[in-house]
């Protein structure tokens, strides 16, 4: 963390009240909105905190590591007069963090020009819309809803599906065809079996100097959980469009249903008036000022693309997060109950998936000529192999014609075949697309109505039966 010098400081020595992480200071003057706070404790301990709110003469500050064990009596309180500023640049790079910045692995400070952590979403009249793929070495995900640069494409999942060894592999996996690029990954809520694992996968790319880790752990102070995100986009813009930027930048936050719980939490100390399932009412605002503040900026290289994990308590879609989270991304990854319970890695469900932004990623001159039409059509033809599924559970498989069965056929190869591979498996465009032809080939050739016929003479292998 990182105060200025030459800031006149307002000092105070006592807290009216202390409650769970917020502490009330009565007959504040000049103290504004978000300041930046240190609080020295009576044996010199110092902690920090945020001002949430002012009013008239009184400041709530919320204290990022607790209020457990202060006397309030006993208290010395500066108002810094500024936000909570963290050094920005190239030295976070291969460095692991906890969730307010500062470095756990061991080595020394971060240093570099200080920049304001709150942040601000992208103006829309200087954004440009996102174009170009993010590759991420995951078959269904590049071939069915392709990741573009500048996008926010979210990772909606039920609880105990391996959202996070997904968030990890495409933090590990994702390239962009050589241009200058970085990975910033945010945990938050992890256990420290979770957080070890993080480590474990994301090694390489760390020691390569293309990583940064932010973990916030599940027995951090829940404060941390609200400046974790903000932090990890900090980052991320400066790497995208500081001074010495113009990398593309992908960021990485799992999970964001433990933020808003977080935030949540916070807001029950500050007594406010709960909205749907006891969140605050402004869950949807602060959502957005983590979410928007991803894109492309008009006349600069740089993007930042956001990938953030939202876990759905009781597999409900409708629950606030992941409902409000809809709402303001760019299409959705949904993993499958069904397909994990078959064995299924990754579990994702396609025909509930949607990258909107998947023309502007995909296709002539980006990936492949026919990457969309394959996409459409694969996609046609699993929705009528899910009409078949349940037709055959009405009335029986004696009833199907040859063409029927041949879209179960289909259904089948594509699970075993184009979705399923292994944790550490990073298959390239060129061959998750030949996968999805080999896949189709188990259709009658009339049945591929949405493929051009120059595709299918250009990219359509061999087939195995042409009787079929």
């Amino acid at each position: 963390m990182n105060h200025d010098s030459g800031i006149r400081w307002i000092h105070y020595t006592e807290a009216r009240e202390l409650r769970g992480p917020l502490a009330v200071v009565a007959g504040v003057a000049e103290v504004g909105w978000d300041e930046f706070v240190v609080l020295e404790l009576d044996d010199g301990t110092l902690r920090h905190g945020l001002v949430l709110e002012v009013d008239r003469d009184v400041a709530v500050v919320e204290v990022l590591e607790g209020t457990a064990g202060i006397d309030p009596d006993h208290l010395r309180i500066e108002f810094t007069g500024a936000p909570l500023r963290i050094p920005v640049g190239d030295g976070w790079l291969g460095r692991v963090c906890n969730g307010r910045g500062e470095p756990v692995d061991g080595g020394p400070p971060i240093t570099g020009k200080p920049m304001a952590v709150s942040g601000a979403p992208l103006n829309p009249i200087r954004r440009d819309p996102p174009a170009d793929p993010v590759l991420t070495g995951i078959s269904v995900i590049d071939a069915l809803t392709t990741l573009v640069r500048g996008q926010k494409l979210p990772v909606f999942s039920l609880p105990g599906l391996p959202h996070l060894e997904l968030a990890c592999q495409i933090a590990a996996q994702a390239t962009v065809g050589g241009e200058p690029f970085n990975v910033v990954f945010a945990g938050m809520g992890l256990t420290h079996t979770d957080a070890a694992y993080v480590a474990e996968v994301l090694d390489e790319r760390s020691a390569a100097g293309e990583l940064v880790l932010l973990r916030n752990l599940a027995d951090d102070p829940v404060i941390e959980r609200l400046l974790t995100p903000r932090l990890a986009l900090t980052i991320a813009e400066h790497l995208a469009f500081g001074d010495d930027g113009g990398r593309h930048v992908l960021v990485v936050l799992d999970d964001m249903t433990s933020y808003a719980e977080a935030l949540r939490e916070v807001s029950a100390a500050r007594r406010e008036i709960p909205a749907r399932r006891a969140y605050p009412g402004y869950l949807y605002s602060d959502l957005a000022t983590v979410y928007e503040r991803c894109g492309r900026i008009s006349g600069q290289p740089g993007s930042i693309t956001l990938v953030p994990v939202v876990t759905m308590p009781g597999g409900d879609i409708t629950h606030p997060v992941p409902d409000l989270t809809g709402y303001i991304t760019e299409g959705q990854i949904m993993l499958s109950g069904d397909m994990h319970a078959r064995g299924v890695y990754p579990p994702v469900d396609v025909l509930s998936s949607l990258s909107r932004l998947m023309r502007h990623g995909a296709g002539p001159g980006r990936t492949r000529a026919d990457h969309l039409p394959l996409a459409t059509q694969l996609l046609a033809t699993l929705a009528r192999a899910r009409q078949v599924r349940d037709l055959v559970d009405l009335i029986g498989a004696d009833t199907l014609t040859a063409t029927d069965r041949a879209h179960l056929d289909l259904a089948n190869a594509f699970a075993a075949d184009l979705v399923d591979q292994r944790l550490d498996e990073v298959r390239d465009l060129e061959s998750t697309l030949e996968r999805t032809w080999r896949v189709l080939d188990r259709l009658p050739r009339g049945s591929l109505a949405m493929l051009p016929d120059e595709l299918i003479a250009r990219y359509h292998p061999p087939r195995v039966d042409e009787a079929r």
